[in-house]
């Protein structure tokens, strides 16, 4: 059987971890947790499970730092593969066994990821949905970068799951709510950017392995349930933060000389114009300050 890690980082999910750990198969997993602030270290203790390990922070290191902690201790101790999970997530029972077969079935790929269905009760527009279509609702069923206005967005969302997304296929990137990498992509482009700290660093880490020779792809043989933006909070100023800021570090990476000039102005609008969190987003990367928000 092939050595899998899986990873988890929390930051206040005491609603959510327990559910999240339910169905995981007999794998080693490293809770890492972001100094949360209600009972999840708590919970995670009083869990009887000899495979789950936690890592108590006394800090907020943000997503990537926090993953990158876990996966650098699992890659010491020879796992074979990643799986990267967010707390605010239920599984497929089979979810780690069907990722790892399309893994071994297919050495060029690098990065794998499953269909993923909002959480029933989590979809974005409910009152469209039947009693029956909910927890159907795609979340993401593959990744889409439009490099002409440097924004991304997933295939499906929005969409109840009629067989439409059920072919594997590849894809501009995973997603970080469930990602299955392979160790060997680490050796070759080291690990997460922790200047992302959250958001869009699953898009960086996505682009990098396909850069150096690795297939990313959509999954579909398995399947995850997110309930949407738990630790930031959908449109909340963390989010707004984020967003606007790893966008410009993103655009300034990657993106062709007009669609950067183009977000670069429109930073310059944002700092007149945009929300509390947009603005700071704006100031902090123009003052060069990556990592968790201060």
């Amino acid at each position: 059987m092939n050595k899998v890690g899986v990873v988890i980082v929390t930051f206040n999910n005491e609603k959510d971890i327990k559910d999240c750990l339910k169905g995981l198969e007999k794998n080693d997993i490293l809770v890492v947790d972001n100094n949360s602030s209600d009972k999840t270290v708590e919970i995670l203790k009083q869990v009887q499970d000899d495979r789950i390990k936690i890592i108590e922070s006394k800090e907020n290191l943000g997503l990537s730092k926090a993953n990158n902690l876990a996966i650098k201790e699992f890659l010491k101790n020879g796992a074979e593969y990643i799986l990267i999970l967010n707390p605010d997530t239920l599984i497929s029972p089979n979810l780690i066994s069907d990722l790892t077969e399309v893994m071994q079935k297919n050495p060029e790929v690098g990065i794998c990821g499953p269909k993923i269905y909002f959480a029933k009760g989590f979809e974005y527009h409910k009152e469209r949905y039947t009693a029956k279509e909910k927890g159907n609702v795609f979340w993401y069923a593959g990744g889409v970068v439009d490099w002409k206005n440097v924004l991304i967005s997933h295939f499906g969302v929005d969409q109840v799951d009629l067989g439409q997304y059920e072919s594997i296929r590849d894809t501009d990137f995973v997603s970080g709510c469930a990602m299955m990498i392979r160790s060997s992509v680490f050796e070759k482009v080291g690990f997460l950017d922790e200047k992302f700290a959250m958001y869009l660093e699953d898009l960086d880490f996505s682009l990098r392995a396909k850069s150096a020779g690795f297939r990313v792809v959509y999954a579909p043989v398995t399947a995850v349930w997110h309930k949407n933006a738990q630790s930031s909070g959908v449109g909340s100023q963390t989010q707004d933060y984020y967003v606007t800021r790893n966008r410009l570090l993103f655009a300034v990476k990657y993106a062709k000389t007009r669609a950067k000039l183009a977000v670069l102005k429109e930073s310059i609008k944002l700092l007149f114009t945009g929300r509390p969190g947009q603005k700071q987003g704006v100031r902090d990367f123009y003052l060069n300050r990556f990592g968790v928000k201060k």
